[in-house]
């Protein structure tokens, strides 16, 4: 009787839906999706296209979705795969993952009704789940290099519910300073992930770069990244924005050259780390300039929110999605053309301002439409990969 051919697990069961095998799964795929739509949204709104139809009204919540909504569904998303593989502890997989995940889900969706108060409940509630997933693990494993991530997950918690709060006129206090301590704790989570990971990524792809780190450098970084998080917290003035913005600009900048970008040319994968990085220099050369009304302090916020956060998270979802499915580590046409088309979106947004004040509409709508193209095609691209099991049959 002849033997019926072997077939690897993958063969075997093809369509097997693997959405909730690991935490990159469903929230860059919920990421990637919610980043297109919403700015779609958001942009024919500005442009008045959408008539007497509002989708979030106060630019207030358009900064607030894309802070506790897109970037920290990835920064989550991350963590429960990264926290896997530091710990050997099973981080949140299936229903537990996701419930957290319709947790985020619904407060995306209730936050478009009247009814802010439930959507601060599961927003609050999704925080807090996540911190929980995080803490699990790590406290298994004893892993205290990396309890501070909780702390930090906890803390986007607070922030957001601040800005809630203050959103309906229950405490004294500014929405806007609360979406800035939002982006300060995202400023320090990428700044301390880019140190762990841009300079080995580099050294992986491409042999003898020697991509180096300097102790009292990294020191300076994630000091001056984090007392720029105290200003703010602290609500200090204009000239210790300034002071901590410059220092934190020109550490941000010497630790980048000593990565070598100028190596990655030929590596999409890899370059797109070490531009969107860059951008965080710019990010607070501008911000030292606004804290004292010389560059509008919107352009600052969008070096950072476009061109370093929606970068950043752009590389680390195709990278990590492509290492945790077995795939291999380089970008295809489709992904070196997100690269582009997401910090074409923020040289846009941010420097066609600068050159003409009266560019304003151009730069806000040609902006949005090159990021809307850009997280479609990841979106597109990385579908089927996100809900289908690994291409090696390994777990995750």
């Amino acid at each position: 009787m002849p033997m019926a051919p072997l077939r690897s697990p993958i063969e075997a069961q093809p369509n097997r839906f693997a959405l909730w095998n690991l935490g990159f799964r469903p929230f860059y795929l919920l990421a990637g999706l919610f980043a297109a739509l919403s700015i779609l949204a958001w942009s024919a709104q500005f442009a008045g296209w959408m008539g007497s139809q509002v989708y979030l009204g106060d630019p207030r919540w358009h900064a607030h979705e894309m802070i506790f909504g897109y970037a920290f569904a990835v920064i989550v998303g991350f963590l429960f795969t990264a926290g896997r593989n530091w710990t050997n502890q099973p981080t949140p997989t299936g229903m537990p993952l996701a419930a957290i995940a319709a947790l985020w889900l619904a407060a995306r969706v209730l936050v478009l009704t009247p009814w802010h108060g439930f959507a601060a409940v599961a927003d609050i509630g999704f925080a807090i789940a996540a911190a929980i997933g995080m803490a699990i693990p790590l406290v298994a494993s004893r892993n205290r290099r990396n309890y501070f991530f909780v702390l930090l997950l906890l803390g986007f918690g607070a922030a957001n519910l601040a800005f809630y709060l203050a959103m309906a006129g229950v405490i004294d206090f500014s929405m806007q300073r609360g979406l800035q301590i939002g982006l300060d704790l995202i400023l320090f989570v990428v700044t301390v992930m880019a140190g762990r990971v841009i300079p080995m990524f580099t050294d992986n792809a491409i042999p003898g770069t020697h991509a180096t780190r300097r102790a009292w450098l990294e020191l300076t970084v994630l000091g001056s990244t984090l007392g720029l998080l105290a200003v703010d917290v602290l609500n200090l003035p204009p000239t210790a924005i300034a002071v901590i913005a410059t220092i934190a600009g020109i550490a941000h900048a010497a630790r980048l050259a000593l990565w070598k970008p100028w190596v990655t040319a030929r590596h999409p994968i890899v370059w797109i780390l070490h531009l969107s990085y860059a951008w965080i220099a710019v990010h607070l050369v501008l911000r030292a300039l606004a804290a004292f009304d010389v560059v509008p302090a919107t352009l600052a916020t969008h070096a950072l929110t476009l061109g370093a956060i929606g970068g950043i998270t752009l590389g680390m979802m195709t990278r990590t999605s492509r290492g945790h499915t077995g795939r291999p580590l380089c970008a295809s046409p489709i992904e070196t053309a997100s690269y582009v088309l997401v910090h074409l979106a923020a040289a846009v947004r941010v420097f066609l301002p600068l050159a003409a004040s009266d560019l304003q509409l151009t730069a806000v709508l040609a902006s949005g439409v090159l990021w809307v193209i850009a997280f479609g095609l990841f979106t597109g691209a990385f579908w089927p990969i996100l809900t289908r099991p690994r291409l090696d049959g390994k777990p995750g």
